[in-house]
């Protein structure tokens, strides 16, 4: 058997002072395993000192949004599997195995399955949703950890540099090149933030609606905004 392919891990950061400590700690012990490339969007808190603090390094996209942020932490990572995590998710700590395990298999891509920190029904409802969707459509979320092969990354283009939906692009991308995601067997807890924020039964319904209109074609700037102004 040869030797499990480096693990390069991305995650693109703005503005997350509150949320990034569960992140960090579990990161910590990865550093003997993996690359972890930080991708600040122009932090106007203390987000950058508290990565830097732990002994990670933070790079400055040229761009800001979260597909230019890690389309640019691509370009300075090194890994042959790319990880891509958000800044409120925490990980297993095995995730590392787990992903080379997946990829051992022979996927080129996968996910890990989601939990959200929220005990509200309609969370459990939709981490249960979200996990059955990339089983029976293939489609994953960046909140789900995604991760690929290099090569099919840069074979498909990388991010769409879009507002929104950049997840969504990826996962279709992925579909439409015959591929599936392979799922790994740990669990992904993420925050329910944005959905407590702006209320858990509209924002779930509101992004049915938007992806929908991606789906259709609809313009990606207006579905952006119709996401921001909510």
């Amino acid at each position: 058997m040869g030797a499990e392919p480096e693990i390069s891990i991305i995650i693109p950061v703005e503005n997350e002072s509150g949320t990034i400590g569960a992140l960090l700690d579990v990161l910590a012990p990865m550093k003997e395993c993996c690359e972890v490339v930080f991708v600040d969007g122009g932090s106007g808190d203390d987000t950058v000192r508290k990565i830097q603090s732990t002994g990670f390094t933070v790079i400055l996209s040229p761009d800001k949004g979260r597909a230019n942020q890690m389309n640019h932490g691509v370009s300075v990572a090194g890994g042959e599997v790319l990880w891509f995590l958000h800044a409120d998710s925490t990980p297993p700590k095995n995730a590392p195995e787990q992903i080379s395990n997946v990829i051992g298999k022979g996927y080129k891509a996968g996910c890990f399955r989601i939990r959200f920190s929220s005990k509200n029904p309609l969370m459990l409802y939709n981490a249960i949703a979200s996990n059955l969707r990339v089983r029976t459509r293939n489609i994953a979320f960046g909140d789900q950890g995604i991760f690929i092969r290099r090569q099919l990354f840069e074979e498909l283009g990388g991010y769409a540099p879009i507002p929104l939906m950049e997840d969504y692009q990826l996962s279709m991308d992925i579909k439409k090149a015959g591929l599936t995601f392979g799922v790994a067997k740990g669990v992904i807890k993420t925050s329910a933030r944005r959905y407590q924020k702006y209320g858990i039964l509209k924002t779930m319904l509101l992004m049915q609606v938007l992806q929908r209109r991606y789906r259709r074609g609809g313009d990606v700037e207006e579905i952006a905004k119709a996401y921001n102004m909510r």
